[in-house]
């Protein structure tokens, strides 16, 4: 069953972290001095928020998948998309290790689709290496246009 991700830059971890609490009611599977993540059921989202982000808001929306068939299907959908796509592969990003792949809607909003495969103890920093990438959680700051070299 796949589930929603969204990414919040936020500028104080603390008073954030406090609003979801009670607003999903629930506690953060995972807090880090810069990062949370609520891995919620209902509504079933991974929400993360974070420090690292240039402009505070939604950084980047997302689709978390449980397996690789999944991983397959999500992924023959954005290639139906007609955007290009920027495959970042194996990567470690959110203090986790995960396989994904990139894809900027109509609007320029950043999309990933993932399989996460284990916990990482570090944030990650390798970014994606098509155009300017220094946004959160490894997203791609701008949406490659289809004469861009080496993206798809």
């Amino acid at each position: 069953m796949k589930r929603m991700h969204v990414n919040l830059s936020v500028t104080d971890l603390d008073a954030s972290i406090k609003f979801y609490n009670s607003l999903f009611a629930s506690e953060p599977a995972v807090i880090k001095n810069d990062y949370a993540k609520w891995m919620l059921d209902d509504p079933r989202i991974n929400f993360a928020i974070t420090t690292r982000g240039e402009q505070k808001g939604i950084d980047h929306l997302g689709i978390q998948v449980e397996n690789d068939d999944e991983l397959d299907e999500v992924y023959g959908r954005l290639q139906g998309a007609n955007a290009p796509l920027i495959e970042e592969g194996a990567t470690t990003c959110c203090y986790a290790e995960s396989e994904k792949t990139w894809v900027f809607d109509p609007e320029g909003i950043a999309w990933e689709t993932f399989l996460t495969r284990g916990a990482s103890p570090v944030y990650g920093n390798d970014l994606v290496k098509h155009g300017k990438t220094d946004s959160a959680c490894c997203t791609p700051t701008q949406s490659p246009t289809k004469s861009d070299s080496g993206c798809c």
